[in-house]
Order: C-alpha cells, then structure tokens, then sequence
C-alpha cells in the first residue's frame, strides 16, 4: 500500500494568506526551515495505478499538479483518482471536491451526517451524480473500496468516530460543539492482498480510551497535529480560541498526543493537518526536536510511504 501526503497543513495552509506571524513571515522568505505546505490530505494506493483520495482540500488542483502519479494517462480524459472518501464536512476537507467537476467517473464515500452537509449545499452538484456516486459509509464496519464502476481497488476501509467537533460553520451560536457520531471519523485502510494496513486521524480532540486500544501497535498512524501547545493562537494573538475549544489535541502537554501515544508501541507516527502557528513546523525548532525525539515524524507535502 502506497501512502502519498499530498498536503500536510491545516485549514488556511502554510504560510497562511493572511498571516504575519514568524512561521509564516519565514516561509514567505524561502528559509528552507520553513517548508511551505498545502492543506490536509493523502492519496492512498493498492496498485499504484488507482487512488483513493482521503478529503479534498481547497487545494487539490494544485496538489494534483505536484503529485505526477495523480496526473491523467490514457486518452484525452483520464485520471487515476477512483475514489474520494471525506472525513468530516470541514471546508478544509470538502473544499477541494469542487475541483473534480468535470464529469470524471469517481465514488465519493462518507458517512450519512457528512452526505447531508453536502447535500445541502447546491454548489456541490457540480459533481453529477450521473458520474460521481455517493456512497455511504458506516460507522465500525469494514468495507470494500470499489470505483464509479464497481471495480474493487484491491482497499477495504473502516471508519470510525473519535473525539471532535462540527465544523465552524455548522456551529450554533451558544449550543453544544461537540457535534455527534459520524461528524468527525478516523480511517482505518487495509492492503487486502498484503494484509498490512495504516490509520489516517486527521481531526481528534482527544485520544480517549477506545481509541488508544484502536491505534495500540499500530504499523503507521497519520495523527492529527493541528496545534504543538492547547494555548498557542492565544499566545500569538492569532485568536483567542483554544484548541479543545476547535476540537484538536495538541502535540505537548499532560493530554496531548505526545504523552498520550508513549506507551501505544506505535510503530510510525506521523503528525498531519498541522497549523500555520504550530513551532514544530519549523525545522530547527526546540518543538519539532522534542517531537521527533519522541518518535514523531512532521508530514511534508509529497512525503510517500509503504505500508
């Protein structure tokens, strides 16, 4: 199975368009510490001829663009990609679904609540349903992977909830955040002729019980790195939420992924959907040498791996 990082940022990317911090002011000058990077995703193969699309951010175009084994080979009309599965409705995830509207032949998988934000909203019928098929995945349940056509991509995926939140938009002026099961879920991706397999956690406010047992001696986990400190855009002055209150764990702290993935025997951990404020983003950074030193690694845009 082979796992390609297509962007390895959080919503806006990094640098931000319109942020000024030091992150961003030393990515804007080129300082090779500061490798710029493109929002959350990852494509996913058993051949390497067919791919799933784990979400699709706002900037798929681009990242298609930079990913050659993404780009069309046969005919005037082709693509590789065979299959989006969406994780959760964040604009972050879904954004980049606009740019498949040209009647390209794609499955679209996602659970029933995430279906619904989609379905709500008319400007995703640019995706015709006479070639894209919408297709819903269960919660705890393996299923096979197949294409527009029905042929199997030789993945099975199970989807499963964890800890979060509804996205910024859906929120309710002074209601419940916390959002319900199916608004934010984890993919769990087996190689079905190799039987190895590998996690994508992209959202994740917390690492409860249950999904500590889920991910324990698990061969590669793509985890959710979004904030490096709970305080962090309060700190910046960026904003004065927290990242509990967004629904992310961050890497440090007594509850952060750090301490809470230390005794899971994880073989490969890999930090993705990282924000533009995150100081391990930074190369030569005391965060970023404490988080590998930990046995992390930070995702970059292009990072390929086989699990």
């Amino acid at each position: 199975m082979r796992l390609v990082v297509l962007g390895a940022a959080a919503g806006g990317g990094f640098p931000q368009w319109n942020c000024n911090c030091a992150n961003c002011r030393r990515a804007r000058t080129g300082d090779p510490a500061a490798e710029p990077r493109t929002q959350s995703s990852l494509a996913v193969s058993a051949d390497g001829a067919r791919w799933l699309l784990l979400n699709a951010s706002p900037d798929l175009r681009q990242q298609i663009l930079a990913t050659p084994t993404l780009h069309p080979r046969e005919g005037v009309r082709h693509s590789p990609i065979a299959a989006v599965l969406v994780t959760n409705g964040d604009v972050d995830h879904i954004g980049g679904l606009i740019n498949l509207r040209e009647g390209q032949p794609l499955a679209l998988y996602a659970h029933e609540r995430v279906h619904a934000v989609l379905d709500g909203n008319r400007v995703f019928e640019v995706l015709n349903r006479d070639t894209v098929d919408r297709r819903t995945l269960p919660l705890d349940r393996t299923e096979r992977v197949h294409d527009a056509a029905g042929e199997p991509l030789g993945l099975s995926v199970e989807t499963f909830a964890v800890p979060g939140k509804v996205a910024l938009y859906m929120e309710q002026q002074g209601g419940d955040h916390g959002g319900a099961a199916g608004d934010t879920v984890a993919v769990r991706l087996i190689d079905e002729a190799r039987g190895t397999e590998a996690f994508y956690v992209p959202n994740c406010a917390r690492v409860d019980a249950e999904l500590a047992q889920r991910l324990r001696g698990a061969p590669v986990v793509f985890f959710d790195g979004t904030l490096y400190r709970d305080d962090e855009m309060i700190r910046a002055g960026l904003s004065q939420k927290t990242g509990q209150r967004m629904g992310h764990v961050s890497m440090d702290g007594p509850d952060g992924a750090l301490a809470a993935f230390a005794e899971l025997e994880v073989r490969r951990k890999i930090f993705v959907h990282i924000n533009n404020s995150n100081p391990a983003l930074l190369a030569d950074s005391d965060a970023r040498a404490r988080v590998e030193a930990a046995g992390w690694e930070v995702a970059h845009d292009g990072l390929e791996i086989e699990a």
